[in-house]
């Protein structure tokens, strides 16, 4: 087991990275406040996981909500779920609220532990690679609102993160591949070396060689610690990791919530932003052939749907988290390992990449 620090002062927290740490009581127990948990899970990870989990709580009191799987289910009216066992249960103030899943009850637990009395500790235990790598770290919690992606949330760092890679064995292969979509972008924006490295061990990355997907989960996991230490409100350098989601949550919520998986449609955002910086001169073309060719390879799009019109996609875009005084910002790309968060651009190249990257009918 490999242990990572996120250093944020009194809210500084343990990411566990290691296989068959589901059941190991040493490691959840001690994260577990003393007015007992509650497990929320989902109706696919529950038969798989929710035993093991239980089990490791051994004579700690906790009840379990199963809530229905998928993105289409991260809404307001599914959160109620959570808060129905809650007061339900007669949890207080000092219960801990346990994320069994991916990024969808990572993203809905946290937010109940944040709004709960006030707020409430809770732990997240990630199930598949996105979620691993990226959602389930720093803090960021949310659901959905038909207009888009995330746009209800609060920050609410977890005690721990226990980082289960054994699990990843049942990941469906799509999920796999959408979680080594969000493993890309952190060579995109700060790490050449990792995306280098991403490049050579790709296809052991996809056979599920656990000790590859053990260094792809430290290496992403130190750089989001890393950004996340000197940004947690997203004031600054956090907003990088974000590349490619202005335009991967307007396809989400274009297609609507759930007919794409996040991680395709930021591989999809990831090369339309890099369609743009090419366009105004900040990458070589050289380099946007490299980005392409590492995305394709892990069987993920390149370019939008066509059902969503370039106009449709650019309304979608101005309702981004990241609109500030009334200006889309994008995160661009200036080299492999170099971004840049911006709302200087030619508007007419944004509408060229927009009709450009758009699958073929």
């Amino acid at each position: 087991m490999n242990v990572l620090e996120v250093r944020l002062g009194e809210l500084s927290y343990p990411i566990y990275i290691g296989s068959e740490l589901l059941g190991d009581s040493a490691v959840l127990t001690p994260h577990v406040g003393t007015g007992g948990a509650l497990i929320v899970t989902n109706e696919t990870v529950a038969p798989l996981y929710l035993q093991r989990v239980k089990h490791s709580l051994k004579d700690i009191r906790h009840d379990v909500v199963i809530l229905p799987d998928g993105e289409a289910h991260k809404t307001t009216t599914t959160l109620e779920l959570i808060y129905d066992a809650l007061i339900a249960g007669r949890f207080s103030r000092d219960v801990t609220i346990i994320a069994l899943g991916g990024g969808v009850i990572g993203d809905m637990a946290g937010f109940a532990a944040a709004t709960y009395q006030r707020g409430v500790r809770y732990i997240q235990i990630p199930t598949t690679l996105l979620a691993l790598v990226d959602s389930s770290v720093g803090g960021k919690t949310a659901v959905n609102h038909r207009l888009g992606k995330n746009m209800i949330g609060a920050f609410h760092q977890p005690a721990c993160v226990i980082a289960d890679t054994s699990a990843l064995q049942t990941l469906p292969d799509r999920e796999l591949r959408c979680g080594i979509a969000e493993t890309i972008k952190y060579g995109l924006i700060r790490d050449p070396e990792f995306f280098a490295w991403m490049e050579t061990n790709l296809g052991g990355l996809l056979a599920r060689d656990e000790d590859l997907l053990a260094q792809a989960i430290n290496r992403a996991c130190q750089n989001k610690a890393e950004v996340v230490a000197v940004d947690e409100r997203e004031q600054g350098e956090r907003a990088l990791l974000n590349f490619g989601h202005t335009f991967g949550h307007a396809i989400e919520t274009g297609l609507g919530h759930g007919e794409w998986l996040h991680g395709e449609a930021v591989a999809a955002g990831m090369c339309m932003a890099a369609d743009l910086s090419v366009r105004l001169g900040r990458l070589r073309q050289d380099q946007i052939g490299r980005i392409t060719r590492l995305i394709s390879a892990a069987g993920l799009p390149l370019r939008a749907p066509r059902s969503i019109p370039p106009e449709r996609m650019l309304e979608l875009m101005a309702l981004d988290k990241k609109v500030l005084a009334g200006q889309v910002r994008l995160i661009l790309l200036d080299d492999i390992g170099s971004a840049t968060i911006t709302a200087d651009f030619d508007a007419d190249a944004l509408r060229d990449t927009l009709s450009a990257c758009r699958e073929v009918a």
